[in-house]
């Protein structure tokens, strides 16, 4: 755990603990889809780090508070920056930024918005919802080519020097709304 998210479990203990509870069949959810390769297998940027943070907020919602979850997500933001700042990739094994905090903080807020939703769901129900959220185009992720290389908001690929920056020029697709 980083700073951020040490702070945040000191100032949040009981939430904390929770998490520590169910965080082994969150990943053991996330390590399903990833395996069998329900979606694309970007972990950074791509639709499966998408389902690990929209799934992730849906899942915790059942057992932790919205607010507190989202405190959550801006401390492990604030690790991925000091991450990059200090050269140190992510848990991904990607260097961090800007665009990629924007766009797992707006996936973990459309968790959020099911928490209710989701509340007596069970984990599998949740992957199903997360999962069909996803194919219909309702999260955010980084648009690639078929290489998996990204690209920016003009289809051109960036070149992997463009990509050592904090704000670099990749493209965040956005959810379409129905």
């Amino acid at each position: 755990l980083s700073k951020y998210e040490k702070r945040w479990a000191i100032t949040h203990p009981f939430a904390a603990l929770q998490l520590k509870k169910h965080q082994t069949e969150m990943y053991a959810v996330y390590t399903e889809v990833k395996q069998q390769r329900l979606l694309d297998t970007f972990e950074n940027g791509g639709k499966l780090d998408a389902f690990r943070h929209t799934f992730a907020m849906a899942y915790f919602s059942k057992f932790v508070g919205i607010k507190k979850l989202r405190k959550l997500g801006v401390a492990h933001e604030k690790a991925n920056h000091w991450q990059f700042l200090n050269h140190l990739p992510d848990e991904d094994g990607e260097l961090s930024d800007s665009l990629s905090s924007v766009m797992d903080l707006k996936n973990n807020n459309i968790a959020l918005g099911l928490a209710k939703e989701v509340k007596k769901l069970s984990a599998e129900e949740i992957k199903l919802k997360i999962i069909a959220l996803i194919k219909t185009n309702g999260v955010y992720y980084m648009k690639r080519n078929a290489q998996g290389q990204y690209l920016d908001c003009n289809n051109q690929v960036i070149h992997p020097e463009r990509l050592k920056v904090w704000n670099t020029p990749k493209c965040l697709v956005l959810p379409e709304r129905s």
